[in-house]
């Protein structure tokens, strides 16, 4: 996928599996990729060192880029979502308000382009993996208003089309005219 993406890494993970030799650590990286204009993806990567933890978290990332709807930099409308132990709320917010989020819900806010949410997690869990997760779930059930309204009642959309055609139409011949 194309594009400049900023890239927050999220959260880093050790391990220790127990050898004959001791214990071996090795190393998870979740991070967020996105390009501020609506595409956002979340990656997952492990290795033995950190560096190649993240590089593999970035690849899978932006192969898992996903457009979400963003309107006047916040949400259209209202989004609950429970994704394990985790309820997340989150609410479109007036101009000036700021993300008000924990880190992981406000790294994927960001990075999909958001200015003005308001986030609340409701469960009993926190556990910050899951709450990527969830708000990717979120971001994705949001409604387009444009697109629900032209499948709502497509009679008034066609009507308000061709009546804009007409007009663009009456512009460009006056502007012949004249």
């Amino acid at each position: 996928m194309e594009g400049n993406f900023t890239e927050k890494v999220v959260v880093i993970k050790r391990t220790a599996k127990m050898r004959a030799g001791g214990r071996t650590f090795r190393m998870s990286a979740w991070v967020v990729v996105g390009d501020g204009e609506g595409r956002v993806g979340i990656g997952h990567g492990k290795a033995a060192e950190v560096p190649d933890a993240i590089a593999k978290a970035l690849r899978k990332a932006r192969k898992d880029v996903k457009k979400v709807v963003v309107i006047n930099g916040t949400l259209p409308h209202p989004v609950y979502v429970k994704f394990g132990a985790i309820k997340l709320l989150m609410k479109p917010a007036a101009p000036g308000t700021g993300i008000i989020a924990s880190q992981p819900v406000r790294a994927v806010l960001e990075a999909a382009g958001y200015k003005n949410v308001l986030t609340k997690v409701l469960g009993k869990s926190t556990n910050p993996v899951n709450l990527l997760k969830a708000t990717m779930e979120g971001l994705m059930m949001l409604k387009d208003p444009n697109y629900v309204m032209r499948h709502r009642f497509p009679d008034k959309y066609e009507k308000k089309e061709q009546e804009a055609k007409e007009e663009v139409k009456a512009n460009e011949e006056a502007q012949d005219n004249a």
